[in-house]
């Protein structure tokens, strides 16, 4: 198996337990679906997943504030690791030129 498809077997194992829970709780698959494109990582769904099972919520409405919560964390993380490397980068210029022979 390549890592291309480990990624999409973790990604489509993350999507089915999603679905699973929100179908134990009288929620249709299609919110399923929706939920994990708009998360749009493993890591987050299987997030989503845990609270669905803890919390047991019955209302929609506190399912979409939990999946804009967690998108929103996941694209604060993003913003910073981006953050890091464009200052790792920077650094590296800094510390040693911009690689021109002519200093």
């Amino acid at each position: 198996m390549t890592k291309h498809s480990d990624s999409r077997a973790v990604w489509s194992r993350s999507r089915d337990e999603l679905i699973s829970a929100l179908a134990s709780l009288g929620f249709p698959e299609e919110l399923g679906n929706i939920i994990a494109e708009h998360i749009g990582s493993p890591k987050g769904i299987e997030r989503m997943t845990a609270y669905l099972n803890y919390v047991r919520p019955d209302k929609v409405e506190l399912i979409a504030d939990e999946m804009m919560a967690i998108k929103s964390d996941i694209d604060r993380w993003r913003e910073k690791k981006e953050s890091q490397q464009a200052n790792a980068s920077y650094n590296i210029v800094i510390n040693n030129g911009l690689g021109d022979d002519d200093d």
